[in-house]
């Protein structure tokens, strides 16, 4: 078969960057969670379930628009000898907790929690893809991941700094397990120990398809997949192949080079597109399992890219904002901003809601005097309302003063990326749901004089 010509190659590169970038991010984020314990970002050994016992902050780098409202537990387990089972305790009806099953493919393939399980203590089992056994005894569910790796990420609600004994309580509840340490069995042989191809944000520029190979040994290729990967293994690229872009020749290499340059501008574009403007915030979903994106990889590169790890709309909402509602971009360096609610109009949520504050270039939390990092419904309590009932954020670089600085959600100097994030929200009206189409809208930013 003839190698294929210079803009057959650059065609290919630019539609697998598109196809490997959220495999690539999902890669390079659990290496250094998981494998690299040189890594400052370094959590615990493959399959052990790793409890956070404090909110993300500034120093934290490894995931792009970390949410900081629910400390994290998770796991990075191995499905392929064995099914896992996760368990979790019983949960105070008022504590909103969430147990999100994503896999290498950031597919989220299934949901334990308050909304979508309930608040009672129980068993599920996460099988690999080729699992085909019976359903033990004491598991109330069955999920199936899409690949042979899995990411379990717990998310437990903090009502304020003085409620984390009670959530590491109900972390150290937390369980995640091989099935057969659930039976009380002896383990299976287990499986051929992989070798894990070192992995940061620069390597991934360099070894983009080294990533994606890795990633696709894993991965059996669903059936909307067999397009895509047939594309790639012309090029070199697949399950079993290693990449070697040492080895082209000049010109193939420019053309891999402009195609995965085309690839990113393109994911850019679509972040920028993502979701419709509602009053200057970009409201839509951009995540959730194999059926949610039926093969549209631009959707699901530009998710990865706006933040990766994200849920289903159903779970959580994430209203997004650079922007004044007339398109002007936000900037903590030039000017100072307001958000305000109505009275009566927060944010409509079974939950609860945030707002959070990143650095406009990195999408990272910012170091500020407070380590005020957002405002979320849980600290309404001590904050001031005006005489109508509304509640005023101020959103400035600089204090607005001792008497305000109770609602101050502290801005970068210079550009600005808010999240909003509804944890459960509401479906019937008013509603932020379905996605742009919500009778509820987020009030626009406006600017101060």
């Amino acid at each position: 078969m003839p190698a294929p010509g210079i803009e057959e190659v650059k065609a290919i590169a630019e539609e697998g960057f598109i196809y490997g970038l959220p495999l690539v991010m999902c890669y390079t984020a659990n290496y250094e969670f998981w494998i690299d314990k040189t890594s400052a970002q370094y959590k615990a050994p493959l399959g052990q379930l790793y409890n956070e016992r404090r909110v993300f902050t500034p120093k934290d780098t490894a995931v792009i628009t970390p949410n900081s409202d629910t400390p994290y537990s998770f796991a990075f387990v191995d499905l392929r000898v064995e099914p896992q089972v996760v368990s979790v305790p019983a949960m105070a009806k008022d504590r909103y907790y969430a147990v999100m099953l994503c896999d290498l493919n950031t597919f989220n393939y299934g949901y334990i929690g308050s909304r979508a399980t309930g608040s009672d203590a129980g068993d599920y089992l996460i099988a690999g893809p080729e699992w085909k056994g019976e359903t033990p005894p004491g598991i109330k569910k069955v999920f199936h991941s899409t690949t042979q790796f899995s990411i379990v990420l717990f998310r437990t609600q903090l009502f304020g700094a003085d409620d984390m004994p009670n959530v590491a309580k109900l972390q150290d509840a937390y369980k995640v397990q091989p099935l057969s340490a659930f039976l009380k069995q002896p383990a299976p042989p287990a499986a051929p120990a992989l070798d894990f191809p070192k992995a940061n944000a620069e390597l991934a520029k360099t070894d983009f398809f080294e990533y994606v190979d890795w990633v696709l040994a894993q991965a059996p290729a669903g059936p909307e997949e067999k397009e895509i990967r047939a594309k790639l293994a012309k090029i070199g690229i697949g399950p079993g192949k290693t990449f070697n872009f040492k080895d082209l020749s000049l010109e193939h290499k420019a053309a891999v080079l402009l195609g995965l340059k085309a690839g990113e501008k393109k994911v850019e574009e679509q972040v920028a597109a993502m979701g419709k403007k509602v009053n200057g915030w970009s409201i839509g979903a951009a995540f959730g399992d194999r059926d949610f994106y039926k093969g549209n990889w631009l959707l699901r590169a530009a998710a990865a890219k706006a933040g990766i790890f994200g849920n289903d709309a159903i779970e959580a909402m994430y209203p997004m904002t650079r922007w004044m509602p007339d398109g002007e971009v936000l900037d903590g360096g030039k000017h100072n901003y307001t958000l305000t609610f109505p009275a009566g109009q927060m944010p409509p949520v079974n939950a609860f809601w945030s707002v959070t504050m990143y650095d406009g270039k990195t999408q990272l939390l910012i170091d500020n005097p407070l380590n005020r990092y957002l405002i979320n419904s849980p600290m309404l309590t001590n904050m001031k309302k005006g005489e109508d009932g509304s509640l005023t954020l101020y959103i400035q670089k600089d204090s607005p003063g001792a008497d305000k600085e109770a609602n101050w959600l502290p801005a970068p100097n210079g550009p600005i990326y808010m999240v909003m994030r509804l944890y459960w929200p509401k479906p019937e009206a008013p509603s932020i749901l379905p996605p742009g189409e919500g009778t509820w809208k987020p009030p626009g930013i406006v600017q101060v004089n």
